[in-house]
């Protein structure tokens, strides 16, 4: 299993209790990941030629995709070795999030589309969102830190950016990395939305109930969310939204 989500962890013990041998893989790019249960690798296969050299030497049955919704590339590898190995592949999925009538969303398709959304709201600041017009617009940005230098080109605009661990150096001025890890709540996120006077929450729409308190917040406190789609999945591949389905699959055999 391609792991490093909530998801894969329970999928990972839910398998161990059935009686095969899992083997979780994560590619490390973490630092003090949770563990799930069961044998763990860490590290890279080498692209998909690697991948499916070690599926063939270690003799796997079955492969599972519970990686990040965003590990794009790592979902094309797996379908690239699956499609060399015959090893057959299952992609499990957390739901996206969906808009509610008070969300004030904008998705776009891309990282880089939103950076020059952000671009075009920090040199025309009103814009239509009621952003303000005497100070750079402060953004909240929970993309990632491999995601930050997408954004810090951009004039007008002071990021907070959230991430699990520090970018690398060096951060520009205008940021101000803050390192914190999930589950959040609704109230610590209105006391950081407000504390630090954010304008506009920019996001991945990652699904998932551990960080949607950042939406509840930006939707009671009125913030536009720049919300980045997620890319799209290699064709044919079988797609499953739950843990339970996944397993179901799984003892399938």
């Amino acid at each position: 299993m391609l792991g490093g989500t909530a998801e894969a962890r329970a999928l990972a013990a839910e398998l161990t209790g059935r009686g095969p041998h899992v083997v979780s893989s994560l590619a490390g790019r973490v630092s003090n990941p949770r563990l799930p249960v069961g044998e763990v690798r860490e590290g890279g296969f080498g692209g998909p030629d690697g991948l499916a050299r070690w599926l063939a030497d270690e003799r796997i049955d079955a492969l599972v995709d519970a990686t990040h919704p965003f590990a794009a590339r790592m979902t094309a590898s797996a379908a690239q070795a699956s499609a060399m190995t015959g090893v057959p592949l299952l992609v499990l999925r957390r739901p996206g999030w969906q808009e509610g009538p008070d969300d004030r969303w904008h998705r776009v398709a891309s990282l880089e589309e939103a950076a020059g959304r952000l671009a075009r709201w920090g040199s025309a600041p009103d814009g239509g969102h009621h952003l303000p017009a005497d100070r750079p617009v402060r953004v909240f940005l929970t993309t990632g830190r491999r995601s930050l230098p997408v954004f810090t080109g951009a004039a007008g605009v002071w990021l907070l950016a959230r991430s699990v661990d520090p970018p690398e150096p060096p951060v520009p001025g205008n940021v101000h990395v803050l390192l914190d890890r999930g589950p959040y709540t609704v109230e610590g996120e209105r006391a950081l939305i407000r504390g630090h006077r954010l304008d506009v929450l920019v996001t991945k729409d990652s699904g998932g109930g551990m960080t949607t308190a950042k939406l509840v917040a930006a939707r009671e406190l009125g913030l536009p969310v720049i919300m980045v789609n997620r890319p799209p999945l290699p064709r044919g591949v079988h797609l499953v939204d739950t843990v339970e389905a996944a397993a179901a699959w799984a003892a399938q055999g």
